[in-house]
């Protein structure tokens, strides 16, 4: 463990480790015209188009774990930077629906390349991205991200605590 570590949390560490990721993203994927939270965008819908979905803003949030409006915002940006085509859902005028553009798509596949490259590097000191190790961290990672996370429990429990 790195110097000063030790001791730390695991949410100092989980802080840590997405702050890490997220800046060696923003910085592999800036020279395709992408941020880190673009990149996620595009990486996810690259990946629900190729299994025949064409998902709404909604649905993208929701795999994403972004906020929808955020996810909003995201997609006028790429829909301005001709990435990808936002349209009216025929089935739901409310819904706005997604899809890469053929330049999307080929932006996206290099820079999933280059973020593939990215976990291989983070995922070495584990035996790398197939190994059992890694495969177990992703297991850890997929639990800890199921957990309920409720701030307002914590609230109710230190009035209670007081009382």
């Amino acid at each position: 463990m790195s110097r000063g570590n030790e001791k730390a949390t695991p949410g100092f560490l989980v802080w840590r480790l997405s702050m890490k990721w997220r800046v060696a993203v923003d910085r592999a994927v800036a020279p395709l015209g992408l941020t880190h939270a673009q990149y996620s965008l595009v990486a996810s819908l690259y990946g629900m188009q190729r299994g025949g979905e064409r998902p709404s803003q909604r649905r993208l949030a929701d795999h994403t774990g972004l906020e929808p409006l955020y996810v909003s915002k995201l997609a006028r940006a790429l829909e301005t930077a001709g990435l990808l085509e936002r349209t009216r859902d025929p089935r739901d005028p409310r819904a706005v629906q997604l899809a890469l553009t053929e330049q999307g798509r080929e932006v996206t596949r290099r820079a999933i390349k280059v973020v593939q490259g990215l976990l291989q590097q983070l995922t070495a000191p584990l035996g790398g991205l197939d190994g059992p190790r890694t495969q177990e961290f992703t297991r850890d990672l997929a639990t800890l991200l199921d957990a309920p996370l409720d701030p307002s429990a914590m609230d109710s429990e230190s009035d209670k605590e007081q009382s």
